[in-house]
């Protein structure tokens, strides 16, 4: 009986002790929270990363298993199971992690690339386009142009702007388009003005001002040359140079004349057709040349011909060499004009019939032909 009762005891104090046991391991959750909350970090770490741009496909894809992981953990979130049992659901919560942080780190690479390639064009697109600009300035260019600077100076702020909000692909393609504007820019003014570096017409220009000299010489008296080119206009007299005064020229002015409107000086050989003193101009004083003259009217029937000239346009007129009192007049025609007290002096020396020559250059060496080399030529190598 003593022994009966010993063996009862005994199996009482191994049941105890394995139940103490189990109390003290106790049950684990199906899904660790932990496990859960992990995941929902590298999802929104992949949300901030925009992991749909970068890695569309790996973000679609770990979008896929984290539904479908979410739907077991809400199904099982109050199941629980002994920790020796096995674990689906964790294994695979944990390797969702897993693949998420490997996702994580590929993107902040690749963005990291791109962040870099980003910086490194948008500084090369504003060297460009502190040089284009500066070029365009030294050559009075920019109304040629029409808007393209003004839409260059957008691309490049919102290139910047992307750049700083960490879009670096929108950063990117800003920048390429604001490239591409820049070449386009180059490429009109070469078509606009290349003739200043073209060895021919430089030539013609040339012959032009050496025919001018060569009359004034025979015939013992004054004429002026022009240089759109240099802003300069020279007066010769018996062929030897007396004065050189600095010039201003209208908007567009270095362009070549075609139609009234345009606001392009004209180039060519004319004479003084009238002197215009004080009260007599809406400036100080005012050389009337014969523009335009036949050669002038050739070619304007040429370029209407072919297409060049629209159709409502005419040759227009009333080009003249003044002074400046007018202010807003002279910005919109395609006159010559020079600092009142030059304009004074001018005025007293030359009278009517004078020969007058406009030309674009006298050297190859000109400020726009040097303008257009150096729009072509690398930023590095100016």
């Amino acid at each position: 009986m003593k022994s009966l009762l010993v063996s009862r005891m005994g199996r009482a104090v191994v049941l105890g002790g394995l139940a103490y046991s189990v109390s003290q391991i106790g049950c684990v959750q199906v899904a660790p929270p932990e496990a859960v909350e992990a995941v929902k970090s590298i999802d929104r770490d992949l949300v901030n990363l925009r992991a749909v741009e970068y890695s569309p496909d790996e973000y679609a894809h770990f979008v896929d298993r984290w539904i479908v992981l979410k739907a077991r953990v809400d199904a099982e979130d109050d199941a629980i199971r002994w920790p020796w049992e096995s674990n689906d659901v964790g294994d695979a919560l944990r390797l969702l992690h897993e693949d998420g942080q490997a996702t994580v780190a590929r993107i902040n690479m690749q963005r990291e690339s791109l962040k870099r390639s980003a910086l490194d064009q948008l500084a090369r697109v504003e060297d460009r386009h502190n040089l284009t600009t500066l070029q365009i300035h030294a050559i009075d260019g920019r109304l040629i142009l029409g808007r393209k600077p003004v839409e260059t100076d957008l691309l490049i702020k919102q290139a910047r702007s992307f750049l700083q909000q960490g879009l670096y692909g929108q950063s990117l393609e800003a920048a390429r388009l604001a490239s591409e504007n820049l070449v386009s820019q180059a490429a009109l003014l070469n078509r606009e003005l290349g003739r200043y570096a073209d060895r021919d017409h430089i030539g013609q220009w040339k012959e032009m001002a050496r025919h001018t000299v060569h009359w004034s010489r025979t015939h013992r008296t004054t004429a002026i040359v022009v240089s759109k080119a240099d802003r300069l206009l020279t007066l010769y007299r018996s062929g030897e140079k007396v004065a050189t005064y600095s010039i201003r020229l209208g908007y567009n002015g270095i362009k070549e004349k075609r139609y009234q409107g345009d606001g392009a000086t004209p180039e060519g050989l004319y004479r003084i057709a009238d002197k215009r003193g004080q009260g007599q101009t809406q400036f100080f004083r005012a050389l009337v040349l014969d523009y335009p003259n036949g050669e002038d009217r050739r070619r304007f029937q040429s370029s209407r011909k072919a297409g060049r000239v629209p159709s409502a346009r005419s040759i227009g007129g009333q080009i003249e060499i003044h002074g400046g009192e007018n202010r807003p007049m002279q910005q919109t025609l395609g006159c010559v004009m020079l600092d009142n007290p030059h304009m004074a002096l001018l005025f007293n020396r030359v009278d009517k019939g004078t020969p007058v020559t406009i030309v674009g250059a006298l050297h190859e060496e000109n400020s726009i032909a040097r303008a257009l080399t150096n729009l072509d030529a690398p930023a590095g190598q100016i």
